[in-house]
């Protein structure tokens, strides 16, 4: 079969044209092949699809969530365009200034945005160590990672860092979202992707809204200008820890179990066996260390990997991963055994039987195994949590359409969901969707969903 080329409707490069401008005898046919190849395909795939065990998920989870996600795309979420551009203007301020401080720090006028001069800076002019970076083509790397590790060396580096961080916010967001927003519906409408990320994540694309920054503080402002409908409230609803629950739940470890069974901080609690110390005299740095063996562990982190990550020796980073594997057995035999069976079946499985060929398990190549391992861990946790969140949405969406409630899902994060309320019933839909969610799967442990509310998306944090 072989279709109209859509170039041959719209055309291509700078001459394309839109959909809506093609003669409608043209269209209809070209909309005529699509069903057509689509029921063809289905003929082909479907018999395949039950084969491999998956027609459940395709039916019960994939295609009532495409209804799901249509309605969030059409409903789209509000922004606040003059609090942005005020968020321009002041951000471009002090980015000015730190330019300023960056020329005073180096004794000479440079291009900040060159890697060149600045790399000549740093480790000419400077004298800064050029062990802590990498030759390249154009000589010495000035990246993130380079700059992070000179930053304890000299005040410039720590300034290229946040000036970069700031260009990135006014250039990736707070200038390009307003570009984005519909004139007609005067909001934002992202187009959600089901079938790109290989766990089973969703994904988002024109804009993304699932990467809006929250860890950094000027990148969290960001979000003030996600803003709720008049006489509305946003409702955050965000899943706690979910992945390491799901690792409990996957594994089976009893230790696991019990922590978030008697509503334990997970990190806590790790640090308290691995350093083998009282839950009470854990301290700051051991539940700091804690955490990134937790999330390492869940993506097969190497000794390497933990080491750089928390700024220490690999010997010591080997200690608190055999803590960890000492503290929680059943985890570590669950990761053995999961790697082993994707090996011997050439794919790894979510909870929900979703399927992820990892042929590169059997690789001779050991970076590339490796590789592979890590990617089986993140996809059994990360995919199970994927499909978690998806069975609540589409049980939140049938309740909103069965019930009539007059509440919108606006987005998904991942492990958090968005919605927009009215005012004098956020109480109410905050109880109906925490509830919701924590029972739409049962766990080996409690499912536990946070919200809170505001006018804006930061506010309901």
């Amino acid at each position: 079969v072989r279709k109209v080329p859509t170039r041959d409707l719209i055309g291509s490069g700078r001459k394309q044209v839109t959909m809506d401008t093609v003669p409608l005898e043209q269209i209809t046919h070209y909309a005529c092949e699509d069903a057509d190849v689509t029921l063809r395909l289905l003929e082909v795939l479907e018999p395949k699809i039950n084969a491999a065990g998956l027609g459940d998920l395709l039916r019960e989870v994939e295609l009532p969530l495409s209804h799901v996600l249509e309605v969030m795309e059409g409903h789209g979420i509000r922004l606040d365009v003059d609090f942005l551009r005020t968020m321009s203007e002041e951000m471009r301020k002090r980015m000015a200034a730190l330019e300023a401080e960056c020329h005073l720090l180096a004794g000479v006028e440079f291009n900040l945005n060159s890697p060149k001069q600045l790399a000549h800076i740093l480790f000419e002019k400077l004298n800064l160590p050029t062990r802590a970076s990498r030759k390249t083509k154009t000589g010495y790397s000035t990246d993130q990672d380079v700059l992070e590790k000179l930053a304890p060396l000299d005040p410039l580096p720590k300034k290229i860092l946040e000036y970069r961080q700031m260009q990135k916010l006014v250039g990736t967001y707070i200038d390009a979202l307003p570009e984005l927003v519909n004139p007609e519906t005067g909001r934002l409408h992202t187009s959600y992707n089901q079938a790109v990320a290989a766990t089973g994540r969703l994904s988002s694309t024109d804009p993304n809204l699932q990467n809006i920054p929250i860890r950094t503080e000027q990148g969290a402002e960001i979000r003030k200008a996600f803003i709720a409908a008049e006489g509305c409230k946003l409702l955050s609803a965000d899943y706690s820890q979910i992945e390491l629950r799901m690792m409990a739940h996957l594994s089976g470890d009893e230790g696991l179990i019990e922590a978030f069974e008697h509503g334990e901080d997970i990190h806590l609690s790790t640090a308290s066996k691995i350093f083998g110390v009282p839950l009470g005299e854990v301290t700051r740095e051991q539940r700091s260390a804690s955490k990134a063996v937790n999330f390492g562990v869940l993506f097969g982190m190497s000794e390497f990997g933990l080491a750089s990550r928390l700024g220490i020796s690999r010997n010591k980073a080997r200690e608190f991963i055999e803590g960890y594997f000492g503290a929680y057995p059943r985890a570590k035999r669950f990761i053995e055994e999961l790697i082993e069976q994707a090996r011997a079946e050439g794919y790894v499985q979510t909870m929900l039987g979703r399927r992820r060929p990892v042929p590169e398990l059997n690789a001779s190549n050991r970076n590339v195994r490796q590789a592979a391992e890590r990617v089986t861990i993140a996809t059994a946790v990360q995919g199970s949590a994927a499909d978690l969140i998806k069975v609540a949405m589409i049980r939140l969406q049938r309740e909103i359409e069965r019930e009539k409630l007059p509440y919108k899902m606006l987005l998904q994060v991942h492990d958090e969901l968005v919605f927009e309320v009215p005012e004098e019933r956020v109480e109410e839909a905050a109880g109906w969707a925490k509830a919701s969610m924590e029972s739409a799967m049962t766990l080996r442990v409690p499912v536990v969903a946070d919200t809170g509310w505001g006018d804006n998306w930061l506010e309901a944090h």
